[in-house]
């Protein structure tokens, strides 16, 4: 038992246990983006798009079971990661104290400044988005089963479009920072390879955030309607 304990408390198990869940979040903001995107084929497609994620599984499974048992899964990643970069937190201000008066701007970066408030913001996004357009309780014209509908009654609305746009901007630039350290973290760091990491990096969080941001925003101005 007091060596699980040891093991537990390391700051390396942290991190790998922060970078494997990033990474699980990582998969699922990319399929859910591109998901979202096929609300540009209309409303038939997409309807049926969000009928098929309650469909996947049956009839081994009820109806919307393999989606609930997604759903658990990440929350379970969720609390992983949120828990492991807190005591990592926690750890690095016990091991310093006093901080530093002068800090390395070239390392220390926009990205890497803002992470922490940048994931608790997300985190209020997260569970503000399932109250709008999951459960529907943040939506005044919510009509279940209709997820076209919710989604372009949601974002005439130009303040419910800015949030949206605002929380995914973050969302990147956390993306961003997020994948560069899990590369790091997980061994995969050579000064060969690094400029790869980086352009991976930026590209993905750049598509995930672009593709987030193109459905309200295509809202808004008309394009889906």
């Amino acid at each position: 038992m007091n060596w699980f304990l040891s093991l537990y408390r390391s700051a390396m198990v942290k991190k790998t246990a922060m970078a494997i869940s990033g990474l699980m979040l990582f998969g699922f903001v990319a399929g859910h983006m591109v998901g979202n995107l096929k609300v540009f084929q209309g409303a038939e497609k997409f309807n049926r798009y969000a009928e098929w994620l309650r469909e996947i599984g049956m009839p081994m499974l009820p109806h919307g079971g393999l989606l609930w048992i997604a759903r658990i899964g990440l929350l379970t990643a969720i609390i992983v990661h949120i828990v492991s970069a807190v005591q990592l937190v926690r750890m690095a201000r016990r091991a310093r104290p006093v901080s530093y008066r002068r800090r390395d701007r070239v390392q220390l970066d926009y990205a890497a400044r803002t992470m922490r408030w940048g994931g608790l913001i997300i985190f209020l996004y997260v569970i503000y988005h399932l109250l709008h357009l999951t459960w529907g309780s943040a939506h005044s014209d919510f009509v279940y089963g209709d997820v076209y509908h919710n989604v372009v009654s949601a974002f005439q609305n130009p303040f419910i479009t800015g949030i949206y746009v605002i929380a995914n901007l973050m969302l990147g630039v956390h993306l961003y920072h997020g994948l560069w350290s899990m590369f790091q973290t997980l061994g995969w760091n050579h000064p060969r390879y690094n400029p790869w990491r980086r352009s991976f990096a930026t590209l993905f969080a750049l598509g995930v955030t672009l593709g987030f941001i193109a459905v309200p925003v295509a809202v808004l101005t008309g394009v889906v309607s």
